[in-house]
């Protein structure tokens, strides 16, 4: 049996917010389309107080922000960085290219090739996430991505050198102090000054991934990554503290922000709530972690372990932290996740900052039918074929022009009847092989 112990908002406002959201930036993407540049000058200028003539970094500019931190700053940069490179190079080494004959003088392959341009939104209004500038830059650049343009918001007035230094340091081909929708927008239609791209990546607030799914089919995406999710798990083992640490630790993210605690134990469920309710008096992001929480947190109990996972993959969240018995158990039955944080030595932050695996993750129940963002998703798997020999291409002929002509293609078959007689030489009347 199934308890909740606290509800989020209901459904109606929820959608209410959605609609909302749906035509604000519907109508900036229409903007931005008719007007350009200037459009996108307005709107930084109207959402962010951010004013440049072109807003693209000069040398000089990222050189001055990556002056502004400290040795230790850029030597955890560099160690973060190398993380994420080492785990995305294992695995580019992992999608090989194959050819192979399946059957005689017929040769079927394939090679994944880079997408040839990316567009990098790392978010960074409330807080400056230069992590984002890592997953994105440098897994797109093990792929093999031949031009990466970045996209961050001013951070307090001016670009955020953290975010300009990783972004650098990540190697980045071009830098852009811009923000929100009008980033996205930008970079997928292009302006007189911003060069398109092919691919948008990133997560952001609730605008930019409403943004990046309107634009999806003019740009591929990478998917739906809108506010962060966390899904705590845990049974009585663990304890109210870190349960309810684990929780506010992505509720910080902003007020919109889900927070779903799951537990078979209803005994921590009320510890760990009112744990919450302590540290929300003291974290410093408290107050936009209450919001969140206040708004988007939940609090489950259910009965069995079964129940755990059944309820965890209806929940589909971006992340989960289990902290159970044996976490393996929902690395062996969980279906429905971003990213699995196993055991209470590690947690959500360990793979949003440092790790190595890739903290842009699905969201919004994405989670049931897509992974988070890897180097294969920078790729295109492309397949080719070679008849070497002119007997395989007669046999195929005869088995293709006859199922062209049971769904009613002639033109199809005459393909396939041309090579008949060519190769094979039978005279098959014009698209009449099926007789």
């Amino acid at each position: 049996m199934i308890t909740i112990l606290k509800h989020g908002r209901d459904g109606t406002s929820i959608a209410t917010d959605q609609a909302n959201i749906r035509a604000t930036v519907e109508s900036i993407i229409a903007d931005i389309k008719a007007r350009g540049d200037v459009a996108v000058r307005e709107l930084s200028v109207r959402f962010d107080n951010w004013d440049r003539q072109d807003y693209q970094l000069t040398d000089a500019e990222i050189r001055n922000c990556v002056a502004d931190l400290t040795e230790q700053n850029l030597r955890d940069i560099r160690f973060a960085q190398e993380q994420v490179r080492n785990f995305a190079v294992h695995q580019r080494e992992a999608l090989t290219d194959i050819e192979v004959e399946t059957l005689p003088g017929v040769i079927l392959g394939h090679r994944n090739i880079p997408v040839q341009s990316v567009g990098c939104y790392v978010p960074g209004g409330k807080y400056p996430l230069l992590a984002s500038a890592h997953m994105s830059v440098i897994t797109a650049k093990v792929a093999g991505v031949p031009r990466v343009a970045t996209m961050a918001p001013p951070y307090k007035g001016r670009p955020a050198s953290a975010i300009v230094a990783a972004q650098s340091m990540a190697g980045a081909d071009e830098i852009y102090c811009l923000g929100g929708v009008q980033a996205i927008a930008a970079m997928a239609l292009g302006t007189e000054n911003i060069a398109p791209i092919d691919m948008l990546v990133g997560p952001g607030n609730a605008f930019v991934a409403e943004a990046k799914r309107q634009l999806y089919g003019k740009v591929g995406i990478d998917l739906p990554a809108g506010p962060t999710e966390t899904l705590v798990i845990a049974d009585d083992t663990s304890d109210a503290e870190m349960c309810a640490t684990d929780l506010l630790g992505q509720a910080e993210h902003g007020p919109s922000s889900p927070a779903i605690f799951l537990t078979t134990s209803e005994i921590l469920a009320k510890a760990t709530m009112e744990e919450v309710e302590r540290l929300l008096t003291i974290l410093p992001t408290g107050d936009v972690a209450r919001q969140a929480w206040n708004d988007y947190g939940q609090v489950i109990v259910c009965t069995t372990e079964d129940e755990l996972i059944d309820e965890a993959n209806r929940i589909a969240s971006e992340h989960v932290q289990v902290m159970t018995r044996d976490p393996d158990i929902f690395l062996e039955r969980l279906t429905n996740y971003g990213s699995l944080f196993l055991g209470p030595r590690t947690n959500v932050a360990y793979g949003d900052k440092v790790i190595g695996t890739n903290h842009t993750l699905p969201t919004a129940g994405a989670a049931r039918y897509t992974g988070g963002l890897w180097v294969g998703k920078f790729l295109k798997t492309v397949t080719y074929q070679k008849v070497l020999t002119d007997e395989a291409s007669a046999m195929i002929g005869e088995y293709c022009s006859r199922l062209c002509m049971l769904e009613g293609f002639a033109g199809h078959a005459e393909q396939a009847n041309i090579r008949v007689r060519r190769y094979g030489g039978r005279n098959v009347p014009y698209a009449s092989a099926a007789e």
